[in-house]
């Protein structure tokens, strides 16, 4: 069985390639072979070992549905249409795309929204039939008021794995900012400077390198790291004692890990994600004191509701794969 894979791959963003190394790696578990649409399909091919096509050639995107006998739209937020209604644009014309070819459809383990009502009108329209399965109850909630049932599932890349050997030093401190998020970053820098007069070793990981780094760099932490692995991502963040995340996937992958986490609200999806996994979520507008406090604390996440997620995720591949 052949399974196209449509998402936000291709582009440099860890958060997104620690999706596609998950599904592929979990894809090839079932005897799947996963075929990704990535903005650099030559280097995705490469490092997940898998087959890909370019994301915005309508010829290979045709051309990869034939051959496949599943889509699977996701990971990631793509169902919304904050940044642009270009976005939402796409990702649907890929799902109607499989569904004249009659190919099996999953929405797999999305956040959804923010979407305007019109964009909400399109997205019920062309989920009729599909199989839809979400990663936070507030996509589970948005979908209802839509018309559209869905499942409970989890990101995948809740089920990678640190490399063995990775040690962990509770003195460190992991903080992952956004480029685009200017407030947040000005207010972690407070956060950084309170940090390191308790005591801690900060490092400031950025996430998507062309984005990111200015912001990361900007923070005042010992130490930058600049990375578009996700392994290397995941490692960094299991090595530590904290992580306070802007970037949604360093407290998906802190809770991967087993690494106490905070989130930093820019977008619904992280206040969803730390909303299930009963950990602190902090607006944009930010509370240095409070922040730096519960790091320097180590406020715990329920890690049971964590393990929860990760079932979930582990789960929603047979649930899509229809076995």
């Amino acid at each position: 069985m052949r399974v196209t894979v449509s998402g936000y791959y291709g582009f440099g963003n860890t958060g997104d390639e620690a999706i596609a190394l998950a599904i592929t790696r979990e894809l090839r578990k079932y005897g799947a072979a996963p075929l990704l649409l990535s903005n650099t399909p030559e280097d995705t091919a490469r490092l997940y070992d898998c087959e890909s096509e370019p994301r915005m050639q309508p010829g290979a995107v045709l051309r990869a549905l034939r051959r496949s006998e599943v889509l699977f739209s996701g990971g990631g937020g793509l169902l919304q249409d904050k940044t642009s209604a270009r976005t939402l644009t796409y990702y649907l014309a890929v799902i109607r795309l499989a569904k004249v070819l009659r190919k099996r459809v999953v929405v797999f383990n999305q956040s959804v929204g923010p979407l305007s009502p019109q964009g909400g009108r399109k997205v019920a329209a062309a989920l009729r039939g599909v199989t839809v399965i979400v990663r936070d109850q507030g996509s589970v909630d948005t979908l209802a008021t839509l018309g559209v049932r869905a499942e409970l599932g989890g990101d995948p890349a809740l089920l990678l794995s640190p490399t063995p050997g990775v040690t962990r030093d509770l003195q460190r401190v992991v903080v992952a900012p956004r480029g685009d998020v200017t407030e947040a970053t000005e207010r972690l820098r407070g956060v950084v400077a309170q940090l390191k007069a308790g005591g801690r070793h900060v490092i400031a990981l950025s996430f998507m390198p062309d984005h990111d780094d200015e912001a990361a760099h900007s923070l005042g932490a010992d130490e930058v790291l600049s990375t578009r692995d996700p392994q290397v991502a995941l490692d960094t963040i299991a090595g530590s004692g904290f992580v306070i995340g802007v970037r949604l996937h360093a407290v998906i992958l802190a809770a991967a890990s087993g690494t106490p986490f905070s989130g930093i609200a820019y977008d619904p999806k992280v206040q969803g994600f730390c909303a299930d996994a009963g950990a602190a979520s902090h607006p944009i507008a930010l509370n240095p004191d409070q922040v730096a406090d519960q790091a320097l604390r180590r406020v715990l996440p329920d890690w049971n509701a964590v393990e929860d997620m990760r079932l979930r995720a582990a789960q929603s591949f047979s649930r899509a794969l229809g076995r």
